[in-house]
């Protein structure tokens, strides 16, 4: 019987990040789950169904801007699992406000959870899969961090800081066995994505500007995501891609 793989999904506990874990684990994977603290609930929620489809879950809280909590996840994963197969960096904020009126603290907190948090997961994992010449690094960055929208250059600033981190970590670390891809979401329904499709006409125009003529769900990032999680993907490195129904076509 072939070896479970094990993947951390962090910001799991709901939306696009709770879709990603449960499918993961539907295809055989142990899941390290993260949020932070105040998730509880919500994660233990995801991690019970997880064990109902008899694959371990493990609860780790941390908000991935800390590097000590990070570190610590970190450790704690790696002495569950004994190993980690894949890590997919999907926590991620948005806060909207438009340019001119915008606080320096909520710049920092979107640029500290949806780019730094990524670098933090990655550098505390890396050892690992260098040490085992292994594995698959997948960024959740988003259609916004190639076009954006009013009242959102700030989280448009951090999915692109993603797609340029995922490029050049991908050229440092693909000689070792590890590729790193980036997933861009288009408008998805979800708790965070309803910032965008709260107005009625507002969602009419979103669908009429995708090909596929609908809003997307959690569930449709998922398959994606396992992809660049697997070995189908091992000669794919440094890539982004648009899941996003047909709206941006580059």
């Amino acid at each position: 019987m072939a070896e479970a793989r094990s993947v951390l999904v962090t910001g799991a506990s709901r939306g696009i990040g709770a879709a990603i874990a449960l499918d993961l684990a539907r295809r055989g994977y142990d899941v390290g789950l993260n949020d932070i603290a105040r998730q509880k609930d919500a994660l233990e929620g995801v991690a019970s169904e997880i064990a109902g489809m008899g694959r371990r879950a493990a609860l780790h809280f941390a908000d991935v801007s800390d590097k000590a909590a990070v570190d610590g996840m970190a450790r704690g994963f790696l002495e569950t699992f004994g190993k980690v197969d894949a890590i997919v960096n999907n926590a991620g904020i948005l806060i909207a406000g438009e340019m001119d009126g915008l606080p320096e603290q909520v710049w920092d907190s979107v640029m500290d959870v949806n780019a730094k948090g990524a670098f933090m997961v990655i550098q505390a994992f890396l050892p690992a899969m260098k040490a085992r010449g292994y594995g698959r690094i997948v960024n959740i960055a988003s259609i916004g961090g190639k076009h954006g929208a009013p009242e959102q250059a700030h989280y448009s600033a951090s999915k692109a800081a993603i797609m340029g981190f995922s490029r050049v970590l991908a050229q440092e670390v693909g000689p070792l066995g590890i590729t790193v891809n980036s997933v861009c979401p288009g408008i998805i329904l979800t708790d965070m994505g309803r910032v965008n499709l709260e107005d009625p006409a507002v969602r009419k125009a979103w669908q009429d500007k995708t090909a596929m003529a609908r809003i997307g769900a959690p569930e449709d990032v998922a398959g994606p995501v396992a992809f660049f999680c697997s070995d189908d993907s091992a000669f794919v490195t440094g890539q982004t891609l648009n899941v996003d129904g047909g709206i941006v076509f580059s």
